[in-house]
């Protein structure tokens, strides 16, 4: 069994899972739309994470559409005892590609309703609310959205509540109607505005896991970062995963991939060790203006 950074239990669950999770948003095809590239491939992605040790998958059924989920099914069902599925809910999928927000109270019924036939469970682990712009939360209010979950929840379709794309006062709205076990945004060593709500979140034991974790980058485009890999004999991306393992405890991660050897590479990451020199680099790396990373 691999290093995969230590534990997490989501707070008030008895769901606990591994820092180092997979997202199998890059399971679909080209722009997360439409079938697989390679479906045999993807099945061998999810059965080699969950025997390496991984017990966290996230996912939606707007990747595709259903496409993601219906090759989670394929690969591992019935699901092994101890696995946690997140998956999101709060936008749809057009013909054309695009994305568009899908936040009615019917919307998100069915989105649930969705995420359950393709998963083929009775019950999902965890729903992450997704709202906000493209990567930055909104100001909006989001009591309504978070009501009907709650509704869901109740009936026992859903077992646990999570946010995504939201900021501090939308989580404090939500917890006026709910827990909420879990936050997902925009965050990695060179997006770090969500600094003070990730040491928050901590002392509420509440899971923050970051999106995109290794963009803001084209590729990776840091001196800082490549010279810290070089040291360590590790891939930029190992690195910036490695330090969002350092960050905070309360911090999951969920790369994604499409390739067993990229997955190897990505759990490996948890392994790393980053001295202060290292770290000290790349921390700095936030403040260096983006022409100059």
């Amino acid at each position: 069994m691999k290093n995969l950074g230590g534990t997490f239990t989501f707070p008030n669950t008895s769901l606990t899972v591994n820092r180092m999770g997979y997202g199998a948003m890059q399971l679909a095809g080209p722009g997360v739309f439409g079938p697989s590239r390679d479906t045999y491939e993807a099945i061998q992605v999810l059965r080699e994470a969950v025997e390496t040790g991984v017990n966290h998958i996230d996912t939606s059924d707007f990747y595709g559409p259903h496409i993601t989920n219906q090759i989670i099914k394929q690969a591992l069902h019935p699901y092994p005892s101890g696995l946690v599925i997140v998956t999101k809910i709060g936008a749809l999928r057009g013909p054309d590609k695009s994305w568009f927000p899908a936040l009615s109270r019917q919307d998100l019924i069915d989105a649930v309703h969705d995420n359950l036939r393709n998963l083929a469970l009775e019950a999902i682990d965890i729903v992450n609310l997704r709202v906000g712009g493209l990567e930055r939360p909104s100001d909006k209010s989001i009591g309504e959205h978070v009501e009907a979950l709650a509704e869901l929840k109740q009936q026992g379709l859903i077992r646990h509540i999570g946010l995504s794309n939201v900021s501090p006062a939308q989580l404090r709205e939500a917890q006026k109607i709910t827990d909420i076990v879990c936050i997902q945004n925009l965050y990695n060593v060179a997006h770090r505005e969500d600094d003070s709500f990730i040491d928050d979140l901590a002392k509420q034991q509440i899971a923050y896991v970051p999106f995109f974790p290794l963009g803001g980058f084209t590729p990776l485009q840091s001196s800082q970062l490549d010279a810290v890999a070089d040291s360590m004999s590790a891939t930029p991306m190992q690195v910036a995963l490695a330090w969002l393992l350092h960050r905070s405890p309360n911090v999951l991660l969920i790369p994604g991939t499409s390739s067993v050897a990229h997955l190897r590479e990505n759990l490996d990451a948890a392994s790393l060790q980053l001295p202060q020199e290292a770290l000290t680099k790349l921390n700095s790396i936030a403040a260096i203006p983006p022409m100059k990373r």
